[in-house]
């Protein structure tokens, strides 16, 4: 199973103390074995891996693979960077999950949880009135209250917040794409950090 895209599916980046900090295509983390800077993760068992060594590694018939002249290389799913230890800067990411998560699932006026379907997200200042999206202006709204406040401000509608909306105090590091985490992934990266980023 060898092919162009294998080297630009997504490799996970863990830095030297084994904390999830970045994805990489799969032929950006085979250079960085082959130059030292990072070592190649089994994730079953943790075992480490230079470049050297994880290039005579078995790899089964219908296991994807880099191919070369000599070698059938197994791909590296994750790598553990040999030297670096910091951390990119925590920012928690302004998604349609992470905003259901700071929300608590419950409509930001009326206070129900009447269950995903029937919740939207609105433009605390309407987007037809140049209202953007951010985590101070967005809320989620159950069907019902989204219909009564309409293209208007809540003051202009009638309706009282529960809370004023603020940016979050947790602060995911790693933002994956939905579709593009792999199993292999699961226990350096948890369900936090799966979001999809929102347009302003």
């Amino acid at each position: 199973m060898s092919s162009p895209s294998v080297l630009s599916q997504p490799a996970l980046v863990l830095n030297s103390s084994w904390a999830a900090i970045h994805t990489v295509t799969v032929r950006h983390a085979l250079r960085l074995l082959f130059n030292g800077a990072a070592k190649a993760v089994v994730p079953d068992s943790f075992e480490v891996h230079e470049f050297d060594t994880w290039a005579t590694l078995a790899v089964a018939p219908d296991e994807p693979h880099i191919r070369t002249v000599r070698l059938r290389i197994k791909v590296p799913e994750i790598v553990l960077l040999t030297h670096f230890n910091g951390k990119p800067n925590p920012a928690a990411v302004f998604s349609r999950r992470n905003l259901f998560r700071r929300d608590e699932n419950r409509c930001q006026y009326c206070g129900r949880r009447p269950g995903t379907p029937e919740l939207s997200i609105d433009h605390v200042f309407p987007r037809s009135r140049g209202g953007r999206s951010t985590w101070e202006n967005c809320v989620l709204a159950c069907t019902d209250c989204n219909r009564k406040k309409r293209d208007r401000t809540p003051e202009e509608a009638g309706m009282k917040l529960l809370k004023r909306p603020i940016v979050p105090k947790w602060s995911p590091i790693l933002d994956v794409p939905v579709g593009r985490v792999r199993q292999s992934w699961t226990r350096f990266v948890s369900d936090a950090y799966w979001n999809v980023r929102l347009e302003p």
